[in-house]
């Protein structure tokens, strides 16, 4: 799937953990940097920014390149699971958008949307007729105009005496 002529969004594959960092890195601090705290995202980010080996091998994580003179420069990543993040739970009809990021020098330029259509053509493939996600509080708006709309707050575990504010979004597939 091509966003233009220089774009395109490919499923990733375990051998794109190190891109897919790249992109993490290049996107969430920046990007978090107004909507939390400097001491959380010193804790969190190191978590945040590393790939997800089983999001990799499971065939709904893509990753968006930009094509060059230089070659391929990896500019924007998402997915979606049919797990729930951090149970592993299933629910029947139900997928969640895993692990989105934007390079912020590549911000407005269409990759998000572009990869979240791809989630989304491929859950509705996949018989889902919904999608969740747990939106980064600076991330709301972005899902919001994709369709998502708000459920409530919730707190993402990332460890023993570690939680993420964020807020949990649902979209219809149907």
């Amino acid at each position: 799937m091509a966003v233009s002529a220089e774009i395109v969004i490919r499923v990733a594959r375990p051998a794109d953990a190190a891109a897919v960092g790249r992109v993490l890195s290049a996107s969430y601090p920046s990007l978090m940097g107004e909507a939390y705290d400097v001491r959380l995202l010193s804790r969190a980010l190191p978590i945040m920014t590393r790939a997800s080996p089983v999001l990799l091998s499971g065939g709904t994580y893509y990753l968006a390149e930009r094509s060059s003179e230089a070659g391929l420069q990896a500019v924007g990543c998402g997915g979606w699971s049919a797990e729930r993040p951090g149970t592993g739970a299933l629910e029947p009809g139900l997928g969640h958008i895993r692990h989105f990021a934007t390079d912020a020098a590549w911000i407005g330029r269409g990759i998000g949307r572009a990869l979240c259509e791809r989630c989304v053509a491929d859950a509705r493939a996949h018989g889902l007729s919904r999608l969740e996600c747990y939106a980064s509080l600076n991330g709301e708006a972005f899902y919001h105009a994709l369709g998502f709309r708000r459920i409530g707050d919730i707190a993402v575990a990332m460890g023993p005496d570690l939680v993420f504010p964020s807020i949990r979004m649902v979209r219809p597939l149907r």
